[in-house]
């Protein structure tokens, strides 16, 4: 007699070429990848994706990471100002304070239609977690509370005090955020030692560059001012174009300076530049700019602004600025935090980290400005603010397992 046969199972009801969002119900192991394990934080990291949270709209995902944290004994504290939700969490009173920092805001999708999958419907293929914020910076904000999770459950009695600084405001304005935190801390008086910034910093693998500082970035409107008239008399008119063409050249191509050992150059970049009526034969009367300056700690924003007005004055441009800055660099000198970070990361990859200060700007300016040691690390950021923006799987839980390296090395 013949055994009935076993149903066949539906071992390819998921196409690469099609993913479906991941479902732990459905797909304890989802497709796509190998010998995957469903990790407290990739578990964390998929649930904080699927709250959509674009800046500066939290989504409930502080909500969520307040829950954990008050369950490993964290007290909480929510500092919302505007529309912008925040939240400071320590647990212990004792010095050294280490802070995790970081933002649960993300950038706009961009085109959905060139998404592989929904943006807010994190899907799991060929062991990469596609979603807004996979890398930028819902994966860095799962690895921090798991790892703090797990560093409580070891030594429930650490030494020193461990802080989380969180953030709805880091991808906007940036001022109803971090800084405003960081504010209400220097007026109580409260110290942080050590932070570490969850920011994807990573190039090719996760862990091989951490940032120890970051350029200053100041910023200019401009506005020339000129005579408007008919291209046919222009001895009738001033072109505010042709007058700032002499200024322009030379600002792109001055040289700021030549950097130093922890920094790169200061660069000059125009981001806008808008003129005339949009008729054909109408000289414009107002030239509109906006022009950012990266400056590392050789210049100063008022030498900066001498130097800008300068070369405007020398080339008798009409004009007027605002000016406007968003941070001042900072540096992290070799110490106990960066000590402690770099050793964490080669006991977990069998590498040394590249020490960097490159890249844009971080709410490590504003945490800096307390004295603190500020260093950041997190995921690789091939792929932050595009479509399509994704994460390896395995630097999820890599970094996991630093952050509580460094846990072990800095406060047990």
């Amino acid at each position: 007699m013949q055994r009935p046969r076993k149903p066949r199972r539906r071992a390819q009801a998921l196409d690469r070429r099609d993913p479906e969002p991941y479902n732990a119900l459905r797909h304890p192991f989802p497709f796509g990848t190998t010998a995957l394990h469903k990790s407290a934080a990739l578990e964390l990291t998929i649930d904080l994706i699927g709250r959509a949270s674009v800046t500066p709209t939290d989504g409930g995902c502080q909500q969520q990471m307040i829950a954990r944290l008050e369950a490993a004994g964290f007290t909480v504290e929510k500092l919302d100002y505007g529309s912008v939700e925040n939240f400071w969490a320590r647990r212990g009173s004792a010095a050294p304070l280490l802070c995790f920092a970081g933002h649960t805001d993300v950038v706009p999708t961009g085109p959905l239609e060139e998404w592989r999958s929904d943006p807010f419907k994190p899907t799991i293929v060929d062991g990469r977690l596609y979603g807004r914020g996979a890398a930028d910076m819902k994966s860095g904000l799962a690895s921090m509370v798991t790892a703090v999770e797990a560093f409580v459950r070891e030594h429930p009695g650490h030494r020193g005090s461990i802080a989380f600084l969180i953030t709805s405001d880091e991808e906007g304005p940036s001022v109803d955020g971090t800084k405003r935190v960081v504010e209400e801390l220097r007026r109580r008086g409260e110290k942080i030692d050590w932070c570490i910034v969850g920011e994807p910093s990573s190039v090719r693998r996760v862990g091989d560059t951490i940032k120890i500082g970051r350029r200053g970035s100041y910023s200019g409107r401009l506005t020339v001012h000129g005579v408007q008239g008919h291209v046919a008399y222009p001895h009738l008119a001033q072109n505010p174009v042709h007058m700032l063409a002499p200024a322009l050249a030379e600002l792109t191509s001055h040289v700021w300076d030549q950097g130093n050992e922890h920094f790169e150059p200061t660069t000059f970049q125009i981001s806008n530049l808008n003129a005339g009526t949009g008729a054909p034969n109408v000289i414009p009367g107002e030239l509109k700019a906006r022009f950012n300056l990266r400056y590392n700690t050789e210049q100063t924003q008022e030498k900066l602004r001498r130097t800008v007005e300068g070369i405007l004055d020398r080339h008798g441009v009409r004009y007027s600025i605002d000016w406007y800055v968003s941070g001042e660099p900072f540096y992290t000198p070799p110490g106990a935090l960066s000590e402690g970070v770099c050793s964490a990361v080669e006991a977990v990859t069998g590498s040394r980290p590249e020490l960097s200060t490159g890249g844009g700007t971080s709410d490590g300016r504003f945490i800096a400005t307390l004295g603190a040691q500020v260093v950041e690390l997190g995921v690789t950021n091939a792929t932050i603010h595009k479509v399509n923006e994704s994460v390896g799987v395995e630097e999820i839980d890599t970094l996991h397992e630093m952050y509580l390296e460094a846990l072990r090395r800095l406060l047990a």
